[in-house]
Order: structure tokens, then sequence, then C-alpha cells
């Protein structure tokens, strides 16, 4: 297992304001400018994963590093690879207890965009970390409950090839399976030869985090035994 603590942060202020409909010369432009300068240095994502070999594969799941997870997409997934990358990845409990002391809705929602521009810089620092270090051209990710053939209650699972997660970098599983703090993320990383992102097998079209076009076609074709299942979520 390997934790990444020292992640470069490099927050463009002025693209959170625009992001949240600010005004930079306002004076809330300024306040929340001020405010998300002055902690600053107290931002501390961090990332940790597990390098593990597959050990076993059924038709409806894999078993990673010792544990079993039941997803037939992402057995298929992992088909032409003997390793995956388990991870966690969290904005940081000091960001989330900051902006956790500002009742103010304006500034709230700008801290919660500023988390997630700290979430991204973080999972992005994570695969050039394993793209560099393990020699990878291209990787694609899977998340527990991004799709209905990987359930959320999978988490449990993925958590526990980590041991004390929250002791670790602050990050638990609640009993319904979110994470705390709500600006963290977990799943597999895998190389892959073939562009995949979990939006194109989900039929959900009001989606606003929708990073590709739902594709039928591939579900039905590469996944056929699963696309009834996720037709039907």
């Amino acid at each position: 297992m390997e934790i990444l603590r020292d992640i470069p942060v490099d927050i463009d202020v002025s693209a959170v304001l625009a992001k949240a409909h600010i005004k930079p010369d306002s004076q809330d432009g300024r306040h929340v400018a001020e405010l998300i300068e002055s902690f600053r240095p107290r931002i501390n994502p961090k990332a940790m994963y597990q390098t593990c070999y597959i050990d076993a594969r059924d038709d409806d799941g894999v078993e990673l590093g010792g544990v079993r997870f039941t997803s037939r997409i992402l057995r298929i997934n992992l088909e032409n690879t003997e390793r995956a990358f388990p991870f966690i990845v969290t904005a940081g409990t000091e960001i989330e207890d900051i902006s956790q002391q500002h009742t103010d809705l304006l500034l709230s929602y700008s801290f919660d965009l500023l988390k997630e521009a700290v979430l991204r810089v973080a999972i992005a620092h994570l695969h050039t970390h394993l793209k560099q270090r393990y020699a990878l051209e291209k990787i694609a990710v899977m998340n527990p409950g991004s799709l209905g053939d990987w359930p959320i209650t999978e988490q449990r699972a993925l958590f526990s090839l980590f041991g004390d997660v929250k002791a670790l970098i602050g990050v638990e599983l609640t009993e319904s399976c979110l994470m705390y703090p709500v600006k963290s993320v977990s799943g597999i990383i895998f190389p892959t030869e073939t562009s995949y992102v979990n939006c194109q097998l989900c039929p959900r079209h009001d989606c606003p985090s929708r990073k590709a076009p739902y594709d039928e076609a591939l579900l039905k074709s590469k996944y056929k035994d699963q696309a009834a299942v996720d037709t039907a979520t």
C-alpha cells in the first residue's frame, strides 16, 4: 500500500468564482477570494492505493488482492490484465473542517466548488503517479455505486483492502456506504487499451456529471448479459 500525502495543489480562484457565478471584483468575490487564499496552506488532499493481482475470475465477479468484488462489468474490464489498483482519494479533512465553519449559502457553495477542484487535482495526481511508476499508457476507472452492476455496498470490500482508512488518510465509510469527507472518491484503476468511462454504460440522461454519452450498443455488445439489468436501474 502506498499513501500520497504531499500532493501539489494550484487552484485557480478566479475559476472557482466564475463557476459560482460570482464577479471577482464584487464585494462577495473579494471576500470569497480572501478566505480561500487565507486557508490555501492548509489544503491537504491525500490518496492511497494498492497494487493488487487478480487471484480468480468467474462469470459475475473477480477476486482482487484476496477480496472478491461482484460485478460482471468489472470482471470483463479486467479480462486482459493481471493487476489493478484499488484506490481512495480525498480532498482532505482539513478543507472539510474549514468549510463547515461557514453557514453563509454563497460561501458554502463556493467552498463546495473549491473542494471539488481540490479532489480533481488529487485524482489527476494519482493517475499521473501510476502511469509513470508502472509505465502505463492508458488507464480507466470503475467506482462502486456508479453503475447498477457494481453497487455502492461494494465499498466495504474495497475499504477492507486498506485497513484503518480513517487513521491513514481521514476517510471513513458510513453505514450507508457513503464516504466522509464527502469530497472523496474510491474505485479501481486498471490498464486498458480501449477507452472506458462509467458514463458510457449509464442510461441516466439528466446527470450533471456525465463525462461521455450513453452507449447502448457498447453495453449490449461487450457487456450483453448485463444490459437488461442496467437498463432497468
